[in-house]
């Protein structure tokens, strides 16, 4: 057994599978797998499912999770008309067509007009840090609009904007690549963000690519195409997330 360091403190009781995502062993539903399989202790003894942990006990891991699962983790160019998950009839999502390993899942959205770069997972772990827009991690887009881009479109946009609804956009960067196409950089992730702004300043989205998740880049990756991401460009994107690299 693995002996693992207290949880911070004023923070107990908690759940002996909160207490395992906190320390980056797993996810919670993971860490109930682990601990119906007998490989977690507290004191000495086997958890149960529902268990909390009180500050002082001590909470072992068995070596054996070190098989339990192998994380992996993949880059996924999405093409147009495909829709990132819940697929309705006609349509085909990218659990469809990118032939993941088992218990792969795709971490955030793209619409279905929209393409480019999805991050895809087993790693329950990330699924918060990457999404949650108070972490500030940056994905970047190339846009195509159908009008010459003016000067007071960056200015508003860059500087946090009203959307319909009375949602408010984080100040973001962006930049122009010609009369219609711009590059923007948002750290957080509204339903339809980019169209929305777009729209609201009188642009309407011809083409929306993604093209960076915080370290990740969509670089040559093909439409319809996965690769997995590994060594530096892994370790550097987890060391982002603060998540523990070992499997």
């Amino acid at each position: 057994m693995n002996e693992i360091k207290n949880a911070e403190k004023n923070e107990y009781p908690m759940r002996i599978n909160k207490y395992l995502a906190q320390k980056g062993i797993c996810s919670r539903r993971e860490a109930d797998v682990l601990v119906a399989r007998s490989l977690v202790k507290i004191n000495g003894r086997n958890a149960k499912v529902g268990d909390k942990v009180s500050e002082g006990d001590q909470v072992d891991v068995s070596k054996k999770v070190k098989n339990f699962k192998k994380l992996q983790y993949f880059a996924f160019n999405k093409p147009v008309g495909i829709v990132t998950v819940s697929p309705v009839e006609g349509e085909k999502s990218v659990a469809d067509i990118a032939d993941f390993p088992e218990g792969v899942f795709t971490v955030g959205r793209l619409d279905k007009d929209s393409h480019g770069l999805i991050v895809a997972t087993n790693d329950g772990r990330i699924t918060g840090k990457l999404l949650d827009p108070k972490y500030d991690h940056e994905k970047e887009y190339r846009v195509r609009v159908d009008k010459k881009l003016k000067d007071r479109f960056f200015r508003i946009v860059c500087g946090g904007m009203d959307l319909e609804g009375g949602e408010i956009t984080k100040p973001c960067k962006a930049r122009k690549i010609d009369d219609y196409t711009f590059n923007i950089i948002l750290s957080e992730g509204k339903r339809h963000q980019i169209r929305r702004m777009c729209a609201a300043l009188g642009y309407e989205v011809l083409d929306l690519k993604r093209v960076r998740v915080m370290s990740i880049y969509l670089g040559n990756l093909r439409s319809g195409e996965k690769r997995e991401i590994v060594g530096k460009e892994l370790a550097e994107f987890l060391r982002l997330l603060n998540v523990d690299s070992r499997n």
